[in-house]
């Protein structure tokens, strides 16, 4: 091994050489969480050629796409990948090690209880990764465990740190802006239709700061659960208890399907289940019209976006629409019939 002395002699950086050999602390057992770990215990360090970049992986649950993921590994510079999850296990470490393969390691915690959410040796795990990823599950526990906690400061200081997180189903649906968090029973487009105020329709905001998702709410498995009508009750509500907000969207992903999501908003559609993103955005302000106990009365802008689709999340703006439709809701049900 070359000394500091003779390395500095030559113009050769010590840092990243001796950052990048520095072990990773295993994780130790816990009853709070379980651990999987697949790869190097050294800890990454991109290089300053090939650095992290903050992109935005939205998988809409129901199969991975695997030009989405070596996307999302592109991001994470080939370094350390976390995924985190509060059900399940493994599922993910042979699947990004070797399907997909040019990642450094990648480890997997499952969250027992709240209490792993401070528990350092989870932490330093999470602040050494270069890709974070959220498994789907259940977002209930996501915003329990994760929300307000040194967990959730840690994942919004990896998203300001430009390196890549994403999420998928339940991992999903927790990273925009505002976001429905399934607290009770998860509710469907039927009951929500029926009843903008229906008890089940538990929204929140202020839990993750990805830019790119400024005003936006998202939800998964999108066509296949029929979700649409859902969609745009929660935004009918969040404009209601929002009235400051610039902005309001939903950006519903179907199964099979990813948004990738570059760090100046642009985003592209993958699936390998001939799935679509739909850009959903009310027409005008719903609030005379959303009442408890009543059904939703409100029309809707939907835009398709497909694999030939370019989406900015900023501007809004589409190029080459899979889909362009106006939808109503009214009397419970929607007109006309869903995309």
């Amino acid at each position: 091994m070359l000394s500091t002395r003779l390395m500095l002699s030559l113009g050769l950086a010590t840092a990243p050489f001796f950052a990048s050999a520095a072990p990773l602390a295993p994780l130790p057992a816990s009853s709070h969480y379980e651990s999987w770990h697949t790869g190097s215990l050294d800890d990454f360090v991109p290089a300053a050629s090939a650095p992290t970049r903050g992109g935005l992986l939205l998988s809409g649950g129901g199969g991975d796409v695997e030009n989405a993921w070596r996307w999302f590994v592109n991001c994470a510079a080939g370094g350390d990948i976390v995924v985190l999850r509060a059900s399940g296990g493994d599922g993910y470490q042979k699947y990004l090690y070797e399907t997909i393969g040019g990642v450094a390691s990648v480890t997997s915690i499952k969250f027992n209880n709240a209490s792993a959410s401070a528990d350092p040796a989870v932490l330093a795990r999470i602040a050494a990764a270069e890709g974070i990823f959220l498994a789907g599950g259940d977002q209930a526990l996501y915003v329990k465990y994760w929300k307000d906690t040194p967990v959730g400061t840690a994942l919004n200081a990896h998203i300001a740190a430009g390196k890549p997180i994403g999420g998928t189903s339940a991992g999903l649906a927790v990273l925009g802006e505002f976001y429905y968090s399934a607290l009770l029973d998860s509710v469907t487009s039927d009951q929500t239709l029926k009843d903008s105020f229906d008890p089940n329709i538990t929204l929140g905001t202020a839990f993750l700061s990805a830019p790119a998702l400024a005003g936006v709410i998202t939800d998964t498995h999108f066509m296949p659960r029929k979700r649409l009508g859902r969609l745009m009750t929660f935004l009918a509500r969040l404009q209601i208890e929002n009235p400051a907000a610039p902005r309001l969207v939903g950006l519903g992903v179907d199964e099979g399907t990813a948004v990738c999501v570059e760090p100046d908003a642009t985003a592209r559609v993958h699936t390998v289940k001939n799935g679509s993103a739909w850009l959903v955005q009310l027409l005008s302000s719903p609030a005379a019209n959303v009442v408890a106990g009543q059904p939703l009365d409100a029309r809707a802008a939907v835009i398709g976006l497909g694999p030939d689709s370019t989406l900015n999340l900023r501007t809004l703006e589409v190029t080459a629409p899979a889909a362009v439709r106006t939808v109503r809701a009214t009397s419970g049900r929607l007109e006309p019939s869903a995309p």
